[in-house]
């Protein structure tokens, strides 16, 4: 099973700690997203340390596929701002748009191509 891990806020008054972790991540920007394996530990412990600035979830093998066919086999992907907007960028997933997303992931990936 697939991650996807977008960013969804910018680096102006983060520590240096979350910044080298996002260069780790490869999350250069706001909206990049990358696709990670579920089983990594490391990955999955430097998602943990950025958890207020980025949502992730389980990704649909056809949202890859779509990926895939229109930016290539790539692990970082620019996206667009989402169509529709977030919900706002400080509050964790039911209530905002951080955090852990599950499968609704989807549903964010789709809007922001």
């Amino acid at each position: 099973m697939m991650i996807a891990i977008v960013r969804l806020r910018s680096g102006v008054r983060f520590n240096k700690q979350i910044n080298d972790t996002f260069k780790m991540l490869g999350l250069k920007s706001i909206n990049s997203m990358i696709l990670m394996d579920d089983n990594d530990k490391a990955g999955l412990g430097m998602v943990k340390k950025v958890k207020d600035h980025v949502t992730w979830g389980e990704i649909s093998d056809d949202v890859v596929q779509e990926l895939k066919k229109r930016f290539g086999d790539k692990k970082t992907y620019c996206l667009k701002a989402p169509r529709k907007g977030l919900m706002g960028v400080r509050y964790p997933y039911p209530r905002g748009s951080l955090g852990y997303r599950e499968d609704k992931i989807n549903d964010l990936i789709k809007r922001m191509l």
